[in-house]
């Protein structure tokens, strides 16, 4: 399995999204093969690339993730075509 097979999954599951709902990246990766957990830092490295074009959003808490996020995060539509929004932050 290449990054592009992983860009591809990807890019396939987002578009699935009802509006304003995100995935988790592990359900990428048990589609794509029966021992998946392998899968798991490639999907997140290659996300975050994704991401960093434009082409999703990678969430953390709600929010936007940062670059480099840690801890565990959703995939969601870029934010131009998506309903899902940051939430504010507690004062």
């Amino acid at each position: 399995m290449n990054d592009d097979d992983l860009r591809e999954a990807i890019l396939a599951r987002v578009a699935r999204l009802r509006p304003g709902t995100t995935c988790c990246p592990s359900e990428v990766a048990r589609a794509l093969a029966a021992d998946w957990r392998p899968l798991m830092e490639p999907l997140r490295r290659v996300a975050l690339e994704l991401a960093a074009e434009g082409r999703i959003a990678v969430m953390q808490k709600g929010r936007p993730a940062g670059p480099d996020p840690r801890g565990p995060i959703r995939l969601a539509p870029a934010q131009e075509d998506s309903d899902v929004s940051p939430r504010p932050r507690p004062l």
